[in-house]
């Protein structure tokens, strides 16, 4: 899909501050990304949701990541993510393939 290593630099610059990636990272709070791939929303174990991200019912895969990367607002009204989104949908591409590597480690 994407290119792991650009994923991994996105992510450094857009998600690390907040977020943790390797297993059983805490929450800063936002909830740690290890096994984000294949949750459902507002699950992960440590962190206080909102009843938008609890009730949403997706599954977070490559394409719902895809379209929630771009606009989190707009995907999920009333989530408390505080970020405008990735644009590019190449550089959402390399994310998603950085999240579904780390998973794995």
């Amino acid at each position: 899909m994407g290119d792991v290593e650009k994923g991994k630099k996105i992510f450094i610059q857009k998600c690390a501050q907040g977020h943790t990636i390797e297993k059983g990272g805490k929450c800063k709070p936002p909830p740690n990304l290890h096994d984000l791939c294949g949750q459902k929303t507002g699950q992960a174990a440590g962190f206080t949701y909102t009843d938008a991200n609890k009730n949403k019912g997706i599954t977070w895969e490559e394409d719902t990541l895809m379209e929630y990367l771009e606009n989190p607002q707009k995907y999920n009204p009333g989530t408390k993510m505080i970020f405008a989104g990735i644009k590019k949908k190449g550089k959402r591409e390399n994310l998603i393939s950085y999240l579904k590597k780390a998973r794995n480690e």
